[in-house]
């Protein structure tokens, strides 16, 4: 018998690409039933050595109750896939007429109470949910690479959403040890990927200013604040920066730090710096190969939950407000 987290035990996994993959081994460890789909023709094999390969580090994190990889099953069809599912999460290439094309069928073959969830990084929900029957219980389940590790999980309600299916789909990934958080409205990049992406232009522009090496600044960020952001993010942070009088002081003293905001670059990625950027990582990762250095950063992110605890004691501040 599957687990029952906030109604559900079967999930439907639409794309087992490496996002859909990585969703059915956590879906999988959580208990739950899985039934997967796509298309090409080598997905089935991909999938299950995906599983097979995530699978040590879940039980390093630790199985659910009657988890196990037996609860899989793997159909082409996405509409067999759906049959009978209480939840489903969609995992298909990023194009927007595909994947509003295969909401819309998704719509048509499922029960009102069913939310359809995308994993969507750049698509707003809004447009995919616009010809889904019952587009009301459309929302974005967004995860954080690699899902089976990565605990966050952003959600988002299109136009058509209602408020009762955003508090479903929160429920559901806090019930199986995600932390999902709740955006008020649609933003492109959601969250996570928008503070990546600023994080991210800046370290271009200080290389191609020369300022510092490839190596040097990825350094400067995994051996420094890094550190202090597997733990609490930059509002928490900048109230520990404060000192007793907290954000309150640190806005008197150090003016939030917006002195430092119109220094800050804009780079251009001209070809010249782009081959500045490959040589440089590849000068920093030296002989790894990309399998190598996922395997070294997967087995840093568990060490790093275990050290945090899987049940955290800060308090959950994802719940749904006004």
């Amino acid at each position: 018998m599957s687990r029952d987290y906030a109604g559900v035990r079967r999930v439907a996994v639409i794309g087992a690409g490496t996002i859909g993959s990585s969703w059915a081994a956590y879906f999988l460890s959580r208990g739950l039933e899985v039934i997967a789909s796509d298309p090409k023709p080598e997905s089935e094999s991909f999938l299950r050595r995906y599983i097979t390969a995530a699978w040590p580090s879940l039980e390093r994190l630790g199985l659910a109750a009657g988890a196990s990889v037996e609860r899989l099953r793997f159909v082409r069809d996405p509409m067999t896939a759906i049959e009978g599912a209480d939840f489903v999460q969609e995992n298909i290439p990023e194009r927007e007429k595909l994947k509003i094309d295969l909401f819309e069928q998704l719509g048509s073959a499922l029960p009102i109470k069913v939310l359809i969830a995308s994993s969507s990084s750049g698509l707003p929900i809004s447009r995919l949910q616009s010809r889904c029957r019952f587009p009301e219980r459309c929302v974005l389940g967004h995860p954080f690479n690699p899902p089976h590790i990565i605990p966050l999980v952003e959600v988002v309600g299109g136009v058509l959403t209602s408020r009762a299916a955003v508090a479903r789909a929160m429920a559901f990934y806090r019930a199986i040890g995600k932390r999902p958080i709740h955006l008020r409205k649609e933003v492109k990049g959601h969250v996570a990927n928008r503070l990546q992406s600023a994080l991210w232009r800046e370290a271009v522009h200080l290389l191609a200013e020369g300022v510092a090496s490839v190596a040097d600044i990825d350094t400067a960020i995994s051996h420094g604040p890094g550190l202090r952001w597997a733990i609490m993010g930059p509002y928490l942070t900048f109230h520990l920066a404060g000192g007793e009088g907290g954000m309150r002081q640190f806005m008197h003293h150090f003016g939030g730090g917006a002195k430092l905001w119109s220094q800050l670059g804009s780079p251009v990625l001209t070809p010249k710096l782009q081959r500045s950027i490959i040589q440089g990582v590849a000068e920093e990762t030296g002989e790894r190969p990309i399998p190598q250095l996922a395997k070294e950063r997967d087995a840093s992110l568990i060490a790093i939950y275990e050290a945090l605890g899987r049940n955290s004691s800060r308090p959950d501040e994802t719940s749904i407000k006004g």
